[in-house]
């Protein structure tokens, strides 16, 4: 690498350099902070921190990592003042008490965890090897799982395990030590190892088998048949959904609530199949009582052979945007 110490910023030459990392320090910043908005804007504020020093940039580590040193610390000092985002399993158990709709909690009193958009951060289609490690790694358990751990070990194991920085390279990234990377590290497995994230079973989302398990799903919820959920849920299933604090585990749970609460008559739901880190998903519209067809979120399923093993529903409108789809459907 050419050393730029007193030489004038070129624009050109810093895009050509830096240009292409963008889609996998996307990829990091969501692992870090759990959001596909506040990763996106991270990223804005690399490249902007990147730009200013990048007459600086003496090439004595390489500019892939000297981009990943300004991301991660972009993100660990946005980290500070936050709290962590979590999805309703992380924060109680599944609900077992009386029969009643779902009670939700009030606006802004948790932050929750975001979905990412596989369009967002699409490897090149000729590095099969990388899209699947970059789908492992996006997946939700991990990710909501990654965010319970305090933010510099968290930053240590996706540096290390996710991204193959190897202890030194972590240790300068984060002005540490190496000693303090492995003891980070360590501590990071443990933790994550108590919170059991869920095994490296599921099916990718391009295999025939995904589909059918997400073709389902939908048919069931757009002709309100509660039946042809008992053929897409493992019997273990579970089926949470933000903002409400109770979820549901076992098929029988997870078909009465959304029977009895959620599915109603045949054409209240409409749903439209995309991809969401690494995971077959939909785009979900609800007919209002104006008969419109309006965004109402977006839904992500975990596939494995034996049937879906885990349904996570986010009630958020603006999603619909987030994956490039309107607001409300055309009749």
């Amino acid at each position: 690498m050419t050393a730029h110490l007193g030489a004038a910023p070129d624009q050109d030459r810093f895009t050509a350099e830096t240009e292409r990392f963008r889609r996998e320090l996307l990829a990091h910043c969501y692992r870090m902070v759990g959001s596909a908005h506040d990763a996106e804007d991270l990223v804005q504020e690399t490249y902007l921190r990147a730009w200013r020093s990048y007459s600086g940039f003496e090439g004595r580590a390489s500019i892939r990592s000297w981009l990943y040193k300004i991301a991660t610390n972009a993100c660990l000092t946005a980290l500070e003042p936050r709290p962590i985002r979590v999805l309703p399993s992380g924060l109680t158990g599944p609900y077992d008490g009386p029969d009643r709709p779902p009670s939700s909690f009030a606006p802004g009193e948790v932050s929750w965890l975001e979905p990412l958009p596989d369009a967002w951060i699409a490897p090149p289609a000729d590095d099969p090897a990388a899209v699947i490690v970059e789908r492992e790694s996006l997946r939700l358990a991990l990710i909501a799982s990654l965010q319970h751990l305090p933010a510099r070990q968290r930053a240590i194991l996706i540096l290390r395990e996710v991204l193959a920085f190897s202890t030194a390279e972590t240790a300068e990234i984060l002005d540490t030590t190496t000693a303090a990377v492995k003891s980070g590290l360590q501590r990071a497995r443990a933790r994550l190892d108590e919170l059991g994230p869920e095994p490296a079973e599921l099916l990718e989302p391009n295999d025939q088998r995904a589909r059918a398990l997400l073709d389902g799903y939908i048919a069931a919820f757009e002709r309100s048949d509660v039946g042809l959920l008992e053929q897409v849920l493992r019997t273990d299933a579970t089926l949470e959904a933000t903002p409400f604090r109770d979820w549901q585990s076992g098929r029988a749970m997870c078909m009465h609530m959304l029977d009895a609460y959620v599915l109603g008559t045949p054409g209240d739901w409409r749903m439209i199949a995309t991809t969401a880190n690494g995971q077959p998903s939909a785009v979900v519209y609800h007919r209002d009582a104006d008969a419109a067809l309006r965004a109402a979120g977006v839904v992500v399923l975990a596939p494995t052979a034996t049937g879906v093993s885990r349904v996570i529903k986010f009630h958020d409108p603006a999603l619909a945007a987030t994956f490039g789809f309107p607001d409300v459907l055309a009749h």
